[in-house]
């Protein structure tokens, strides 16, 4: 499996940002690592074993990166106001900054003048994360694979609510998005998986309540929940993106 280290200076957060690139062609995938994880997790906790048949067959290429939940969800002691504008910048660091990169390199080592868009996977709070960067931007976005996550602010920011935070909780604006908005239909172009269990630290509810909006909203979203078995933890993500990939590559 071939892997690049990256580092490079991000104008959005006014810090270097590390990243690794696993695979040498295929379709994007970014992964956002769990709470207060960072670009390494995916091969850490052995992420790189379950997608490895798509990564070493160059069906697909996966950029790793750091979160910066230390500073914005997690640092529930600090002022909300500037835990969610710090959050929201490295939103806009992926979207304006890490987007445009990830496109130039699936053209290059694809020979791709176009290419079919980035696919956005996570776990746990990295699937919260992946979620609301789909839900935001599905111009930028061909794909979500979202397994054991939270689709609110609420985790993170409790009952505090502003603009900012408004606008990165899916269960609070997607309510209020109307019927003949144009992502609306770029979301029934595209591939979204939600997955959860029923098992121990799962929280079931938690999806429900997204997937009672987007079935109001008529948004097109295969919503699965397993067993009371499947806990919140890495032995079921495997089997997850086992299950769950070839679909999302439109192999099945």
């Amino acid at each position: 499996m071939q892997v690049q280290y990256l580092k490079d200076y991000s104008p959005a957060l006014g810090r270097d940002m590390e990243c690794k690139i696993y695979g040498h062609a295929g379709r994007p995938v970014l992964f956002i690592p769990c709470q207060d994880g960072r670009f390494y997790d995916f091969e850490n906790f052995k992420m790189t074993d379950a997608w490895a048949p798509w990564i070493d067959s160059g069906q697909v290429m996966v950029f790793s990166i750091d979160t910066m939940d230390a500073e914005s969800w997690s640092d529930r002691l600090r002022d909300p106001y500037w835990r969610i504008r710090r959050y929201d910048s490295w939103i806009r660091y992926i979207t304006d900054e890490l987007v445009p990169y990830i496109r130039n390199v699936a053209n290059e080592r694809n020979g791709w003048e176009g290419y079919p868009g980035v696919i956005v996977t996570g776990c746990s709070l990295g699937a919260t994360h992946a979620a609301n960067l789909f839900l935001r931007r599905p111009d930028l976005f061909d794909g979500l694979l979202a397994l054991s996550g939270i689709y609110t602010s609420e985790y993170g920011f409790g009952t505090y609510m502003d603009e900012v935070v408004y606008n990165n909780s899916p269960v609070h604006f997607l309510p209020n998005m109307p019927a003949d908005h144009p992502f609306i239909e770029l979301y029934n172009k595209k591939s979204a998986i939600l997955c959860v269990g029923q098992g121990p630290w799962e929280l079931p509810d938690e999806t429900r309540r997204l997937h009672h909006i987007l079935m109001e909203k008529g948004i097109n979203c295969w919503v699965d929940y397993w067993g009371f078995d499947c806990s919140h933890d890495w032995y079921w993500w495997y089997k997850q993106v086992d299950y769950f990939v070839p679909f999302l590559l439109g192999l099945k």
